[in-house]
């Protein structure tokens, strides 16, 4: 089978509609008693059929189906009067007056209300005059049926065919479709019950009546945008659309609860399923993702496939679906398929986060142990160069540093275990820390502690950040022979600050610094960065408080609430 591009199916779906309205004109104009009148209206229901506005223009009907439309055909023309010919042109005047305005290309619209037209002209001018039995309109009639609407239907087939835009959906609301229809039948009838109660003419009647609907569809509007409260037609209508309860809303519901529940989004996709496959018109569905596939109920002859970036899904329905339920199979997936892919996101976000930690935790053992080494660099320096001052100083160092590679080597083997958050006492980490660089020529001053103090604080972060400033300190003296450094510690804020007199760090390093990673000669600023990030999680803030020459000072404080 030869599938039609958008513009063949736009203009197939014309000349057929077209065909089918002069099949149409030419059994009224032969008369519904003509020997050919059957026949024509038989032909005009098959292209009727071909058309197909209601359903899909890539359905194809059952056998059992298209029996059931030949049983009715043929019953319908075998009684065939104008009450039947009445109701049949109102309902093609409903059908294509709720596909009239969803059209966006103006000549579609333009000709689909000349169809309109042309069949409210019968109905009224033609059918409903031989239903109440004018004689009267018989001229009017013959004239209108062999010149005026002809003439209609010339300028219906020379309306260019207009190509629709790729996102246009004609779907049908039956809505639509039952307000018209109602309307055409107030209209008929109402202008029957003016004839026969008030015994006026056919034009006055159907004046009149024309009339009242107006006025009745004034008020009607008027109330439906009048705001009077929770009394507005617009608010009860939308009350009773929007009912809760539907099984739709208790799958939303459902959807939510899973989705706070399940970490996975196989598991999610798992639960969601289950519970979609309990909506009435399912009876089964199978899906496929980047997280595996499943399958849930049974299949059916009728399956919608339906996709959401790499979620696809085929849905088994019990019957034939329509535009409408459609669009609503569409959405329902739109909406599993978000819930789906902020799962993903979410996963993907934890594993980042995990790796990060890492990240982090590996970086910040990697400066300890080079803090490390650099202080058995400097012990080994000593032993080398001062033999008689090496034995006291390895003495009393050796054990701080085989305590601090047992705490380097646990933080190796669990890197997310309690060592890094654990907490000592202030005048015991700073006693630990005069011990191990007392030999390094460095000033230090404990203020507000007395000789004990109860406050505690993170000794691993503390450790990093003192260890950090002050072996960037040494490296500076390196650089300036001269240069003195001072460590002071505050018990009573539990400020940590490094100050040296040497020159001042430049300008452009200076707003970098503990920001992001500085380049340097010595490495400084990728410690230190690292120590900041570690310093801002345990709610601490290390900054450059001052950066003059002679004056070059780092803190270490908590932050301000």
């Amino acid at each position: 089978m030869t599938t039609l591009n958008p513009a063949q199916r736009v203009r197939s779906s014309r000349w057929l509609s077209l065909a089918m309205l002069v099949l149409l004109h030419a059994t009224f104009w032969l008369g519904i008693d003509h020997l050919w009148a059957r026949p024509l209206l038989l032909a005009h229901l098959g292209l009727f059929i071909i058309w197909q506005p209601l359903w899909r223009s890539e359905t194809h009907l059952s056998w059992g189906n298209s029996l059931f439309i030949l049983g009715v055909s043929l019953t319908a023309l075998t009684w065939l009067n104008w009450w039947l010919l009445a109701f049949w042109v109102a309902g093609l005047f409903a059908l294509v007056g709720a596909r009239a305005f969803s059209f966006y290309a103006r000549w579609q619209r333009i000709y689909h209300l000349l169809v309109m037209a042309y069949l409210l002209a019968v109905l009224l001018l033609h059918i409903t005059p031989h239903l109440f039995g004018l004689p009267a309109f018989d001229e009017v009639t013959r004239n209108l049926m062999t010149v005026a609407l002809p003439l209609m239907l010339l300028v219906m087939a020379l309306i260019p065919v207009e190509r629709e835009k790729p996102d246009a959906v004609q779907s049908l609301d039956f809505f639509y479709v039952l307000l018209l229809f109602t309307l055409l039948t107030v209209l008929v009838l109402g202008t029957l019950a003016f004839m026969t109660l008030n015994r006026v003419e056919y034009l006055d009647a159907l004046l009149r009546t024309l009339f009242l609907i107006a006025v009745a569809l004034f008020i009607l509007g008027a109330l439906w945008h009048a705001d009077i409260g929770p009394f507005g037609l617009q608010t009860s209508f939308s009350r009773y659309v929007l009912s809760i309860g539907t099984p739709l809303e208790a799958w939303l519901k459902q959807l939510a609860e899973d989705a706070q529940r399940d970490n996975s989004p196989r598991e999610f996709l798992e639960s969601a399923t289950e519970h979609m496959i309990e909506l009435p018109w399912m009876v089964g569905m199978a899906w496929v993702s980047a997280e595996g596939h499943g399958t849930l109920g049974s299949a059916s002859p009728h399956r919608v496939e339906l996709a959401d970036e790499d979620l696809h899904l085929t849905l088994f329905t019990r019957h034939s679906v329509g535009p409408s339920v459609l669009l609503h199979m569409r959405l329902l997936v739109q909406v599993l398929g978000n819930f789906y892919q902020a799962k993903r996101r979410e996963q993907r976000l934890r594993e980042m986060t995990r790796q990060q930690a890492i990240y982090e935790t590996g970086a910040r053992l990697t400066h300890d142990l080079k803090n490390m080494l650099q202080s058995l660099f400097a012990l080994a320096s000593i032993a080398q160069n001062e033999p008689a001052k090496a034995q006291p100083i390895l003495q009393q160092q050796l054990p701080v540093l085989s305590q601090r590679i047992e705490t380097l080597l646990s933080k190796l083997k669990a890197p997310t275990s309690e060592t890094e958050s654990r907490e000592v006492e202030l005048t015991a980490w700073w006693e630990g820390l005069c011990r191990r660089y007392e030999h390094r020529e460095i000033e230090w001053r404990l203020t507000g502690g007395g000789e004990r103090t109860s406050v505690s604080i993170p000794a691993a972060m503390f450790d990093c950040v003192a260890d950090n400033l002050i072996e960037n300190a040494l490296n500076k003296r390196l650089r300036e022979p001269a240069l003195r450094i001072q460590v002071s510690l505050d018990a009573n804020t539990r400020s940590l600050h490094v100050s040296d007199d040497g020159s001042a760090i430049p300008a452009g390093y200076a707003q970098k610094l503990l920001r992001t990673v500085v380049p340097s000669e010595d490495g400084l600023g990728v410690g230190l960065y690292q120590a900041s990030r570690w310093a801002q999680q345990n709610h601490y803030k290390l900054q450059l408080q001052e950066n003059q020459p002679g004056k070059v000072t780092f803190e270490l404080a908590p932050q301000q609430a």
